[in-house]
């Protein structure tokens, strides 16, 4: 169990929590939200010991096991699978002790650990690690490079794989789906679902608080509240609360004025495509979620550009890659692709299919292979991904920013339209050096809103921005009058701005007939397939090495036959060990009983402290005698099942 109890946190100046309350049971799984600066991080630090409470107390049931993703990591030159399987320090530790065993010849404490070793799961480490790296979108080829290989967000992966590794019941996961894409996020919903221990989970993906909490913990105006339930039940039972408070009446009704008319106008142009249909139940959806959100701070439009061109961009025959002095890398091909004016596409695909590369190559960032790039007389781009947040300018402020691209514009304009992005009053004045990643990407936002594109590409936005800020965005997408093209692994964000999507896979863009649902069958059904094939090459390598290396085998076999007569060894000797005790213990226990056979021991008085020395020299004899006996047991069932294995190694 963990409890707040009147807890009250300082960081600085700023007061994060006043008086808090909050239980929760053990095996919850508690989604904890609210807006950046809040106190979710802070509220971490307490549980974890880096942070001391200025008030109240924090009780946190003994012999809990905390797993907890670290924030710096190290040992850059270790081979990423040994960096996760170095998450389970139990494990190393025994293996440690084992090695230095077996340096000693120390039969018996080699018997303990392997033991020891076997109790810990160990001898399946390396296969769950190596699953816990594929999952997130590893290949196995890479799980023997360093971790230096990869870049920032691929370690956060590692780091996440090692986390969710570790032995633990209590798992604390911050922002676990940033750096991730929409296959690696479903792998981990499912895994998260199955974690046995207690989870708390900061995010700001809806889909994934639905599909994973059980509870939500909402940290607002310096206090904590839980509610029973995932995200959406929060999120209607937030609104019914808020709809008691007589003040917000009025601008709740206007919120839902604006998303009933919004829905009304797309349902006139929507066709009966399946993508078109699901996209009308989230905007229906929609009007509850913006009652929910009524008091964000956020709330912005996109403005498209004045004039279009039909078509807006074409790639034609188009091959798509990178060029080096070593060769064209092509990763995809034939590719075919008119823009229209006013679609919404949303790109999904494998990791590493070609999502960025398409991107990438639309807006010219990329020159071609080959083929034709066709832009629109009147063509307007505006383009956000993440490494754009490195090329702020952090040593002014984003009111410079808007200035910079309109030096024309009033002051007075450009600070309405950053209030809109929650740089309001003097925050707009700010030095960039000083924002999160969450401001940082606010404002890399609002500067391409601020350019008015009718084509407008997203690459994963929704990266460090909280739940407020995202349902904004998913507003002023859904109204934006200009073409989408997006890749997200926000499934409420794609479900509300998207009418069709666009598969990125085996080399190939073509289009998707149908919706997530039908994506998740997809991915399932070809991960499937992918397993069978691996199967049977692995079948067929193994049948040409029977025929072409018969001889390498066997002797592969005399090796692995020796090593496991290795491993016997030391059962050997503790099973003769125990055995010996037990011959000991039972000698010694046939002179007790034979003294305990005399029935002058029973009647003659002078002897009753004989008797009772004796009685408890029996009771000891046969406690250490039964201890024998089940080590004996345990070595000698071991060793049959060894023994069996070797004998079917030899035979063959």
């Amino acid at each position: 169990m963990i409890a707040l109890r009147q807890v009250a946190l300082q960081r600085g100046t700023q007061t994060l929590l006043e008086n808090a309350d909050l239980t929760l049971h053990n095996g919850v799984k508690a989604g904890i939200i609210g807006a950046n600066g809040a106190g979710k991080s802070s509220l971490f630090k307490l549980l974890l010991g880096e942070l001391s409470v200025d008030q109240g107390e924090i009780e946190i049931s003994g012999g809990q096991r905390i797993a907890h993703m670290a924030q710096e990591m190290d040992a850059l030159d270790r081979a990423i699978i040994d960096y996760v399987l170095d998450g389970d320090h139990a494990l190393r530790q025994a293996e440690a002790d084992l090695a230095a065993a077996q340096a000693a010849d120390n039969a018996h404490r080699e018997a303990e650990l392997h033991g020891l070793i076997e109790t810990l799961d160990g001898y399946s480490a390396q296969a769950r690690a190596a699953q816990l790296l594929v999952g997130l979108g590893f290949v196995q080829a890479d799980l023997t490079r360093p971790l230096s290989a990869f870049s920032g967000g691929w370690r956060m992966r590692v780091n996440l794989a090692r986390t969710l590794f570790m032995p633990s019941d209590l798992l604390l996961l911050d922002e676990p789906t940033n750096h991730l894409d929409l296959d690696a996020l479903l792998w981990l919903e499912q895994w998260l679902t199955r974690y046995p221990g207690t989870l708390l989970l900061i995010s700001h993906d809806r889909d994934f608080l639905d599909a994973v909490c059980d509870h939500i913990v909402h940290m607002h105006h310096k206090s904590v509240e839980l509610y029973r339930g995932n995200y959406s039940l929060f999120e209607r039972t937030r609104a019914e609360k808020l709809a008691l408070q007589q003040a917000e009446a009025a601008k709740q009704q206007a919120r839902r004025e604006e998303i009933e008319r919004f829905i009304a106008r797309f349902r006139a142009q929507a066709n009966k495509a399946k993508q078109a249909q699901s996209r009308v139940k989230m905007l229906e959806r929609m009007e509850d979620i913006a009652v929910a959100h009524v008091d964000s701070p956020f709330h912005f439009s996109l403005p498209a550009a004045d004039k279009t061109s039909h078509p807006l961009l074409v790639l034609d025959q188009a091959q798509l890659g990178y060029r080096s002095d070593a060769g064209d890398t092509v990763q995809l091909d034939h590719v075919n692709v008119t823009l229209l004016p006013g679609q919404r596409i949303g790109l999904l695909g494998p990791n590493g299919a070609g999502k960025s590369t398409l991107i990438k190559s639309l807006i010219g960032e990329l020159p071609l292979l080959s083929g034709k790039r066709v832009p629109g007389e009147h063509l307007a781009i505006g383009y956000f991904a993440q490494h754009q947040l490195e090329g702020l300018d952090v040593t002014t402020t984003p009111f410079v920013h808007v200035q910079r691209l309109s030096p024309t514009v009033s002051d007075q304009e450009i600070r309405n339209f950053l209030g809109g992005f929650g740089f309001k009053g003097d925050d707009a004045f700010s030095d960039v050096a000083t924002f999160s990643g969450g401001e940082k990407a606010r404002l890399a936002l609002s500067l391409v809103a601020w350019q008015k594109p009718n084509l407008l590409l997203l690459d994963e936005p929704t990266n460090h921005l909280d739940l407020e800020m995202r349902e904004a965005l998913t507003e002023a997408l859904a109204s934006f009058e200009g073409t989408v093209i997006l890749v997200s692994h926000d499934r409420h964000l794609l479900r509300a701005t998207v009418d069709e999507f666009w598969r990125v896979a085996d080399h190939r863009v073509t289009p998707f007939d149908g919706d997530l649902d039908d994506y998740r069958a997809w991915l399932k059904e070809r991960l499937e397939a992918e397993r069978r094939d691996t199967r049977s090459e692995k079948s067929e390598r193994q049948g040409a090495q029977q025929n072409d290396d018969s001889r390498e085998a066997r002797k592969a076999t005399r090796k692995a036959a020796a090593e496991m007569r290795e491993k016997l060894r030391p059962l050997k000797k503790q099973r003769n060990q125990a055995e010996n005790a037990m011959e000991r213990e039972q000698a010694a226990l046939t002179n007790v009983e034979e003294v305990l056979a005399d029935p002058e021991l029973y009647t003659d008085e002078a002897r009753k402290t004989e008797l009772t020395k004796t009685l408890a020299r029996q009771a000891e004899i046969k406690a250490r005698l039964d201890d024998a006996e089940a080590q004996w047991l345990a070595a000698e069932e071991e060793l049959e099942t060894m023994e069996a294995e070797l004998l079917a190694s030899e035979n063959g």
